[in-house]
């Protein structure tokens, strides 16, 4: 409706909108698959992120029942040192969903490299397999609300 009683201001407002500069797009630290036992995602390099506020998501969209997740995320300013101590953990997980912590790299310049780590359990009755379909991304934190303002 806009766009046809005031083409030239709505076509102006939109290119300055598409040239302003935007929060980084997220960075998948571990693509969506599923998993059967603990594990270590790829080292995914920060870029832009070095030294943000940073939002943490776990999206769970598989699981077997009585079955626990725990993710955790490790920093390192080489990629061979990953220290002694995870930089963030996200609690332990049942169900399907999407989970976010915040993780705050602003006092903690040096890391240049983020990857993820996971552990499975399960307990109760019955078969003892563990079955988690999961993903975990980063993101600089408010960026979903600046690009949900622009579109």
């Amino acid at each position: 409706m806009y766009a046809e009683v005031l083409p030239e201001v709505y076509d102006e407002t939109r290119s300055e909108l598409k040239n302003s500069k935007s929060a980084p797009e997220p960075k998948c630290l571990l693509a969506d698959s599923v998993h059967r036992a603990d594990g270590v995602g790829p080292v995914l390099d920060l870029g832009d992120h070095r030294g943000r506020l940073l939002v943490v998501t776990l999206g769970i969209n598989a699981v077997v029942e009585r079955s626990g997740l725990t993710v955790s995320v490790w920093g390192s300013p080489d990629q061979m040192d990953w220290g002694t101590k995870p930089l963030v953990t996200l609690r332990q997980r049942q169900y399907c969903g999407v989970y976010s912590v915040l993780l705050n790299l602003a006092q903690r310049p040096d890391v240049r490299a983020l990857r993820v780590h996971w552990s499975m359990n399960r307990w109760g009755k019955g078969e003892r397999t563990v079955q988690f379909g999961f993903q975990v991304f980063v993101e600089e934190s408010g960026a979903r609300v600046s690009s949900s303002a622009c579109a």
